[in-house]
């Protein structure tokens, strides 16, 4: 009675629920390959019809060469000989549908899940951790993969070998198909307390595997700062007490595991015992042949086998199924509007060559903390304007860019792009992140060539759009005194470049973009002020109009600014911009 009232408890707290649609998740992939996964199963349960047909060939044959029968002992050992060569052959076939089908599942699913990443919402994605998500999209999705071939067809295989070994026992002693089921009892007590924590093993074992994917994704990518800040013995230290927290999970689930397959193995070896003496006895007696009594040995082990099998199947199934939670965790997030493009493409159509404004009124934002970061903002910036942003860090200025790009969005207010000759003006969403050149900060460029890393938005660009991209940005001079000019390699994060190049070329590539409207976020901090100033009025002064919108720390600009906003405490204002100017100079 206790042990259901924990049973409806559990059902109550809808973790059985939760374990079964995560499984329907699985096999939502696996139902499009469900002739293949058909095929799998009938050429698995014919591998049961042979063994066990080959079991009573063996008989046969046993007791042919014993004497009783050596008349039938030609065409029983070319059958068992024939029986054999099929079993390789379905072997064989299954083992080529498993991979095949395993392959397709998994790179769809890794497929699937990273355009739901893509497509996630910023701000819902930016709870999980680079190095988590990768985890998932690697060590999970192989779980989840793998079970679609690992669960249901082996479970029904199962299910046939169970009851064809049981069928033939059965067929030749009854007592002893009752004595190989001894291991039954033992086995679902067993398991019922494996499953009771196996779940709770497997996300800890996972999570563990996220921090230790999550600690190396972070010092390698920050490999150069740990090189220069002289701690690279400390970060070794580190790795080794996040290496020790995953041992000591995957060490507990691993002595759960030795304590169940000990258990099981005892309890087999015990029945396979008294099968072996019940089998002496009836030979003994006279009641059997030898080729009967090898036929029981083989039949108790294969039914005490294919029994525990089946309970193990359990397990695997919540740890698929929890493999597969998580990685709905991911693709579960809510997802980027784009119910807009169609009107978007018509809008920068009709309005990019003349010019796209961008409008910000009365907006307040705050992160899912709730802590306010933007209040009560009003903004305009229009085509051949240079504007600026300004403000101490962390005050905000990024977070109004990414309210320009529909990355995040306002509680209240609203953010809209407009063209210059029409009256028309569109909510910024996802879909109007077309109209934006972004340069953030920090540093863009990937390995390959200059080429390769100037394309990037615009991969059709023919050279001159590129030379002519690089002369707006002041880089063509260094890039065209390379030996192989835009075809020159580039390593991973630009090196061989200074950081002032690096920054040219990423305003570069934001120009090829063909874009309205460009962000600056810092994208010009390393160079020096006449640079800068020089690479600004070239944007807004080239042959498409565009509206510059720039963050900056560098007073030199401001002259070259046609306004100037300034955050401060939440606030968000027009400054006067001799007042910006003595602010930044005395700080």
């Amino acid at each position: 009675m206790s042990s259901f009232k924990k049973a409806a408890s559990k059902i109550k707290e809808g973790v059985l629920k939760e374990i079964l649609s995560e499984l329907v998740w699985i096999y939502r992939y696996g139902f499009r390959y469900k002739w293949s996964i058909l095929l799998y199963i009938a050429f698995g349960v014919f591998g049961v019809i042979m063994g066990c047909s080959g079991s009573i060939m063996s008989k046969i044959i046993i007791d042919t060469v014993t004497g009783f029968d050596s008349a039938r002992i030609a065409p029983v050992a070319v059958f068992f000989v024939l029986m054999q060569f099929f079993r390789i052959v379905c072997n064989a076939v299954t083992s080529r549908i498993s991979a095949k089908v395993s392959l397709r599942v998994d790179q769809e699913i890794r497929a699937d899940v990273y355009d739901k990443i893509m497509d996630a919402d910023w701000e819902s994605m930016s709870s999980y951790h680079s190095g988590d998500i990768l985890n998932r999209v690697d060590n999970d999705v192989a779980a989840v993969s793998g079970s679609v071939l690992g669960w249901i067809p082996n479970f029904i295989t199962g299910i046939a070998q169970f009851a064809g070994t049981l069928g033939v026992i059965l067929y030749y002693d009854r007592v002893l198909a009752l004595i190989s089921l001894l291991s039954a009892p033992v086995t679902l007590i067993v398991s019922r307390i494996t499953m009771r924590k196996l779940r709770e093993y497997v996300k800890k074992t996972r999570e563990a595997s996220s921090d230790v994917m999550i600690f190396n994704e972070e010092s390698f990518s920050n490999l150069q700062v740990i090189k220069s800040f002289g701690i690279t013995n400390l970060y070794g230290q580190k790795l080794r007490k996040v290496q020790d927290k995953f041992k000591k999970v995957k060490l507990e689930q691993n002595k759960l595991s030795i304590a169940t397959s000990t258990v099981m193995s005892a309890t087999g070896v015990i029945v396979a015992t008294v099968c072996f003496a019940w089998g002496v006895y009836r030979l003994w007696t006279g009641d059997i042949t030898y080729g009967t009594m090898t036929l029981f040995l083989q039949m108790s082990a294969s039914l005490s086998g294919s029994f525990s099998l089946l309970v193990n199947m359990i397990p695997s199934a919540i740890s698929a199924a929890t493999a597969a939670g998580r990685i709905m965790a991911i693709t579960e997030l809510p997802g980027e509007s784009r119910e807009d493009d169609e009107k978007v493409n018509r809008f920068v159509d009709e309005n990019g060559k003349k010019g796209i404004s961008v409008c910000a009124e009365k907006i307040n934002f705050a992160y899912c903390d709730g802590k306010p970061v933007l209040s009560n903002v009003n903004f305009y910036a229009r085509p051949g304007e240079i504007i600026a942003i300004v403000g101490s860090s962390g005050v905000g200025k990024t977070t109004f860019l990414r309210l320009l790009l529909g990355i995040v969005s306002p509680k209240d207010g609203e953010v809209f792009v407009y063209g210059e000759k029409t009256d028309e003006k569109i909510k910024v969403s996802a879909s109007t992140r077309r109209i934006f050149s972004y340069v953030p900060q920090g540093n863009t460029m990937f390995e390959g060539t200059v080429a390769d890393n100037l394309k990037l938005l615009n991969p059709y660009a023919s050279v001159e759009e590129i030379n002519s991209a690089l002369k707006i940005a002041c880089a063509y001079n260094f890039i065209s005194e390379l030996p192989d000019g835009i075809d020159s390699p580039m390593k991973e994060n630009g090196g061989g470049f200074s950081e002032g190049q690096i920054q040219r070329l990423s305003i570069a590539r934001a120009l090829l973009a063909d874009s309205s409207i460009i962000l600056l976020d810092e994208a010009t901090s390393a160079l020096d002020t006449e640079t800068e100033r020089l690479l600004l009025n070239n944007i807004v002064k080239s042959d498409k109009k565009r509206t510059c919108i720039v963050v900056t720390h560098c007073p030199g600009v401001i002259g070259a600014c046609d306004r100037v906003y300034r955050i401060s405490e939440g606030t968000f204002y027009q400054a006067d911009k001799d007042e910006v100017v003595r602010l930044m100079t005395e700080l």
